[in-house]
């Protein structure tokens, strides 16, 4: 094998293949990274019997070949070279790297204990890269990292015609959003529950415009259009692919909670808040707040008086304008779980393909203070909605427009105080 390739593309296709590296193999050989050189490009795999990735760049290939390689030992190596291209060639049970004066020779790990990259499994349909990206964004963090209980650890895809719902709990929240769905099978109706990281490492990779094809197998009966029953989950392997990138993952297993019915009918209390002015307000009202302690929004006229303390040694208040109705005044939260569910909120007025940052601040800042979050519940101790009020949903027509994201959190009990 030999072939000559960009730093900056082989850097690339380097560092996200290594993502999806076990970070303790069951067997050394699961640590390899799998090179492929054939006509005129190079793919790059990795396996390890429960996450597949695979990338495709292009490359001037001078001899055709394959070599198995410590994966994670190449990426630090890609990452460190100048920005020259690279050279690569096997000789016997050596891989040779040259790169303007740089040169490492790795040895190869045997191709013959190497599971073979499986196939991906049958198409389901397709979705719009950034509309995916910013959908994965906001629901990711309702997700459990308790691995104790793995149904809570997934992202529920579930499927109904043209739409596609992305649903995740940790049981204290609940966020859900609404996708547009081309799929592949008439009258599709299935669910699969995907690991939050999968759902995370292919949200960094994809882009809008670009559409992602999603694989996994499907229960014939569940292509009748009409049907009465509820799917079950999939289950083998799910595949992401866009661009040239395409990752495979294990479903998880079990029955995702029946999260449709957990949204009340209604609620007796409603809040129109800026959603810049009102986040920054708690961001920097929680600075003072423990870690059990709540954050306290106490709805007067015209504005919401935010307030957190710590018992003998800080407190904080800060007011922000506000547009309230009814009867229930007060509810306190998680600062954690509600600034989450603020910055998720606001993506929906992001442009498409751009999903939140991290801190949620760019995205805070970008809002007018026009645009208003929506913050809607019945009493102290029953679940409140967040969603973005200029969120009309996917539905049109005459029906009652569904936010196409909706983030539901359990409030912090705690004693009123005068």
């Amino acid at each position: 094998m030999r072939f000559r390739v960009g730093r900056e593309v082989l850097g690339e296709a380097v560092a996200w293949i290594a993502r999806a590296l076990p970070s303790r193999p069951v067997v050394p050989v699961l640590s390899g990274l799998l090179l492929q050189a054939e006509g005129d490009g190079l793919t790059l795999s990795c396996f390890d019997y429960e996450v597949s990735a695979r990338v495709r760049i292009d490359a001037e290939v001078k001899e055709d070949g394959a070599a198995l390689v410590p994966g994670r030992l190449l990426a630090e190596i890609t990452r460190s070279l100048p920005a020259l291209d690279v050279e690569v060639a096997t000789d016997a049970d050596m891989v040779c790297l040259t790169c303007g004066s740089a040169e490492f020779a790795l040895v190869s790990l045997s191709m013959a204990e190497y599971p073979p990259v499986p196939d991906p499994p049958p198409v389901a349909g397709t979705v719009d890269g950034g509309a995916l990206a910013v959908a994965a964004a906001q629901v990711g963090p309702a997700a459990s990292r308790d691995d104790t209980l793995p149904m809570l650890t997934a992202v529920c895809l579930d499927i109904t015609g043209d739409a596609l719902t992305l649903a995740a709990t940790d049981r204290y929240r609940l966020a859900v959003r609404d996708v547009r769905w081309e799929s592949a099978l008439p009258g599709l109706r299935a669910v699969a529950m995907v690991p939050v990281r999968t759902l995370a490492d292919v949200a960094r990779t994809v882009a809008a415009g670009v559409p992602v094809t999603v694989a996994f197998g499907v229960d014939e009966s569940d292509t009748r259009a009409g049907a009465a029953r509820e799917p079950r989950p999939a289950d083998g392997m799910i595949s992401f692919e866009g661009g040239n990138r395409r990752l495979t993952a294990r479903l998880i297993g079990g029955e995702f909670i029946r999260y449709r019915s957990r949204f009340p009918a209604g609620f007796s209390s409603r809040a129109r808040l800026p959603a810049g002015p009102f986040t920054e307000a708690v961001r920097r009202v929680s600075l003072v707040a423990e870690r059990a302690s709540p954050v306290r929004l106490a709805f007067g006229s015209g504005n919401v008086v935010i307030e957190a303390r710590t018992d003998g040694r800080a407190r904080a208040v800060e007011t922000v304008p506000a547009d309230f109705e009814g009867h229930e005044r007060v509810i306190s939260f998680s600062p954690n779980y509600l600034l989450d569910g603020l910055g998720a909120a606001a993506a929906s007025a992001l442009p498409p393909g751009q999903a939140p940052s991290a801190s949620g601040d760019d995205d805070v800042a970008r809002s007018a203070d026009a645009r208003q979050i929506r913050l809607e519940f019945s009493s102290a101790a029953k679940p409140a909605l967040i969603t973005w009020a200029g969120d009309a949903g996917l539905v049109t027509g005459d029906a009652e427009p569904v936010p196409a994201f909706r983030y539901l959190v359990v409030p912090l009990r705690v004693p009123a105080r005068a």
